[in-house]
């Protein structure tokens, strides 16, 4: 699998760190404050981005025990989908979700997976979270018809997905895919007790009366 140097979403988690004033110079990445970023380019669902954050927080400091984070999770459409896969991954076509794990200690290098890739375990070596997520909500919306669910599960499930494999979860062999597979199912079960998944899909404006 290749590493190739990715710059841009480092510089999106700086930039946000450094307008909340987190992350002060002399500081310890475990001292700063955990860094969530979401962000919406897609158009073919509206997206309760709220509730959506609520759900990451959970799902990261809760469920997986992880404090210190710095993750940006991008919202995206078909196009941009297909471009990072066949650019960063050299796979032809679109995917549901692909993680940039900007690993401690690896400023240099980036570690990439879809579903059918594999990274390292550092769930004891690197006790935190830093890197992208891309979900593709077109493909959430395909994915949930074929498999008669909601594109609301579908969509945290990839994050699920996403998070795994920032904590060293890999699924590229037959093992290790279904270790990943029942711990993305036990979580996506724990979500979906905890939070109402349909309140996902974003509300329309209310028009004024004439």
């Amino acid at each position: 699998m290749t590493r190739p140097r990715f710059t841009g979403g480092a510089s999106v988690l700086a930039s946000h760190r450094k307008q909340a004033g987190v992350g002060s110079r002399g500081r310890s990445p475990h001292q700063d404050k955990p860094l969530l970023v979401l962000r919406n380019r897609q158009h073919a669902r509206r997206v309760n981005i709220p509730l959506l954050r609520r759900i990451v927080r959970s799902l990261i400091a809760e469920l997986v025990g992880v404090e210190s984070y710095e993750l940006c999770i991008h919202l995206v459409a078909t196009p941009e989908v297909v471009r990072l896969n066949e650019t960063f991954l050299r796979h032809a076509g679109s995917t549901d979700v692909i993680t940039f794990d900007y690993a401690v200690g690896q400023a240099s290098r980036l570690s990439v997976a879809s579903k059918s890739q594999e990274i390292g375990d550092r769930r004891d070596a690197c006790p935190t979270l830093r890197g992208e997520i891309f979900v593709c909500v077109n493909e959430a919306i395909r994915q949930a018809r074929r498999f008669c669910t909601s594109w609301q599960s579908e969509l945290v499930r990839y994050v699920v997905h996403g998070v795994l494999h920032l904590r060293g979860f890999g699924d590229q062999h037959v093992t290790a895919r279904s270790k990943m597979k029942r711990e993305e199912n036990r979580l996506l079960r724990e979500l979906t007790r905890r939070f109402a998944l349909m309140k996902l899909a974003g509300s329309h404006p209310r028009r004024r009366a004439k």
